[in-house]
This record gives C-alpha cells, sequence and structure tokens, in this order.
C-alpha cells in the first residue's frame, strides 16, 4: 500500500478515536444529567440530581411515601475527590434533595466511618441537625460508627446500633512526628527563620518544646469538649458522667451502647426504617438509597488521576498492607477518628 494511503488511514483513524471519546463524554454528561445554570450573566455548573434506587418495596404498589437510606462510609474528609466534589458537599446535598422532596417521608443514616477530620464531622452534624428539624432522621450505627462517625450520629432524632458494630470512642486525636534524632545522625542541619515564637510550633525537625506541648494539647481539649457536649445535648448524659465514663476514647458495641445511653435500640437495619416509619407516622413506605451516575467531571478527575490529563504523569498505585495500613491522618489537623490500634 502506498505511503499516502497510509496517512490517509491514520488520519481516519485518529478522526473516529477522536469522535468516540467525544460521543462517550457526551453520553456521560447526558446521563449525568448535569447542565449549568445562568448566575448574574455567567454560567455555573448545576449538580444533578441523585436517583433513587429501589432497596425495599412498599406493601401496597403505587404507595408514593419515601424513605431515604443515605451512606456515610470511609474516613470522614471534606477534601475534594477525582470529580470535584467533597464527601462533605455530596452528603449535604442529598440531605438537602430529601428533605425538599414531598414523597420524603424520613431519612435512615447509614453510617460506617471510623470519624474523620474534626471540622468535615461537626459540618455534616450540623447538616444532619438541619435535616432532622424539617424531617424524621434515623441514625444506623453499622460495623464501625466511631468518633466522628458517632458524632454524626448526634444529630439525629434517633439511633440504632448493629448489635456487633463498633461505636463510640468519644474523643479527639491530633499527631505527628519527630525526626530529629534521625537528621542529625544524618548530618542534615534545618535554618529557620520565623516571625514568632510558635510559628514553627510542632516542626519535625527539632524537639517540642512544654509552651507547645501545653498549646496544642489544649487545642485537643477544646476539641474534645465540644464533643462532649453535643454528645450530652443529644443523648440527655450530664458532661461529668460521660467524662467519668464512656467518653475516655473507649469502643463499645451495640448493647453496651444503648446501655451507655449513646444509642436507643439494637437492631439489623430492619430495625432502623422501622422506627423512621414510626417516627414519621407513615404505615407504608418504600424505602431508596441515593445513587448518582459518574459526571464528566469524574470522568476528567479520572483521567487526571490516572495520568490520561494535561499533567501526562504516570498512573498512581496505591498498596496498603493489611495490620499495617491505618487511617491517614495528616500532621497539623484534629481528628475525630478510631484509629483501631493502628496510626
Amino acid at each position: 500500500m502506498k505511503p499516502k494511503v497510509l496517512g490517509c488511514v491514520g488520519v481516519l483513524l485518529v478522526l473516529l478515536l477522536l469522535a468516540s471519546v467525544l460521543l462517550n463524554v457526551g453520553l456521560w454528561v447526558g446521563q449525568a444529567g448535569a447542565g449549568f445554570a445562568m448566575d448574574g450573566g455567567a454560567p455555573v455548573l448545576r449538580s444533578a440530581p441523585f436517583e433513587a434506587e429501589q432497596l425495599v418495596a412498599a406493601d401496597e404498589p403505587g404507595t408514593r411515601d419515601r424513605i431515604v437510606q443515605l451512606d456515610v462510609t470511609g474516613v470522614i474528609t471534606g477534601d475534594s475527590g477525582p470529580g470535584g466534589g467533597s464527601m462533605v458537599e455530596e452528603i449535604k446535598r442529598a440531605l438537602h434533595q430529601a428533605v425538599e422532596d414531598s414523597r420524603v417521608k424520613a431519612i435512615v443514616l447509614r453510617i460506617d466511618s471510623p470519624g474523620g477530620e474534626v471540622t468535615a464531622s461537626d459540618t455534616l452534624y450540623a447538616a444532619v441537625k438541619e435535616a432532622a428539624a424539617k424531617k424524621t432522621v434515623v441514625a444506623y450505627l453499622d460495623s464501625v460508627a466511631a468518633s466522628g462517625g458517632y458524632y454524626i450520629a448526634c444529630g439525629a432524632e434517633r439511633i440504632v446500633a448493629h448489635p456487633t458494630g463498633i461505636t463510640g470512642s468519644i474523643g479527639v486525636i491530633m499527631s505527628g512526628y519527630g525526626v530529629q534524632g534521625l537528621m542529625e545522625k544524618a548530618g542534615v542541619e534545618t535554618r529557620t527563620f520565623k516571625s514568632g515564637a510558635m510559628k514553627d510550633a510542632g516542626a519535625m525537625s527539632r524537639a517540642m518544646t512544654e509552651p507547645e506541648r501545653a498549646f496544642f494539647q489544649d487545642l485537643v481539649m477544646r476539641n474534645y469538649e465540644r464533643f462532649v457536649g453535643i454528645v450530652s445535648a443529644a443523648r440527655g448524659v450530664s458532661v461529668d458522667l460521660l467524662r467519668a465514663g464512656v467518653a475516655d476514647g473507649r469502643v463499645v458495641l451495640g448493647e453496651a451502647a444503648v446501655a451507655e445511653k449513646l444509642a436507643d435500640e439494637v437492631g439489623y437495619v430492619e430495625a432502623a426504617y422501622e422506627a423512621a416509619r414510626r417516627l414519621a407516622g407513615v404505615d407504608d413506605a418504600e424505602v431508596v438509597r441515593y445513587t448518582r451516575t459518574p459526571g464528566w467531571r469524574d470522568f476528567l478527575g479520572f483521567l487526571a488521576e490516572s495520568g490520561g490529563g494535561a499533567g501526562g504523569g504516570a498512573m498512581k498505585v496505591q498498596v496498603e498492607v493489611p495490620g499495617l495500613s491505618g487511617p491517614a491522618m495528616r500532621p497539623g489537623r484534629c481528628y475525630f477518628l478510631w484509629t483501631g490500634g493502628a496510626e
């Protein structure tokens, strides 16, 4: 075959490939239902509404009433994902959609999380509490609903704990590393120029001073007092009783959670559905879970993460070794987090 013909075929194949990519991106956008709205003359990306996936059918066909199950899973963080949205933003959007939907009579918040960042947990707690002021919200504590996971549950009207689920861990943790000795052995010297004594507080390259220790401990205790106060107000248990007992960071199982008044009853997720129906005053309702079809932002985010974007970097592979890899904590941040013995 002549070189000129081969060149034409190559161009045609490239054009077909580009057309295929554009078509797939267009279909992805169409499935997600995202669009643009005008705000002051400027286009603003409008998030697509969540879709409802049926989990439990209503007893009577044609029943309009719904209970929405929202899942809070994994470490709670305010960081943005590859698609641009954060865990906090997604859950807040889902809560808002459920509250605004007249068919939704109650929300079951299924929590399977060891906790996470203090600020992200507190933001979600406030969002859950706001939703509970308008519609029935029942928190279901699944396998692990500890620390920040339990903090969020305190915004609900009622709490149901799985019999074997781990909860509690009422406390705050802040961690960091010191490598001064290692640097001295390696002959490395750090030269720091700072505007004030506390500007480099907690620096890894030198020993921590007693005033710095007291400062960081005070930060931790302030967040702890807020945590205990929220549990006290939500569960009707005095702050002093909590401090002297279960609020020392320990975790408990379902029955013990009820005994300590951290939960109202022990049961499976069906018990949470039943509690939601009862509190909402509905005899029959289907149970649905909100899902979201990945949009074009997720697609582009995936390409960027995998090295297919403009950065052109290599694909990142993360390997976690069981027993050695714990929830990641960033130095300088406070966490409502149960580490399960791993840091």
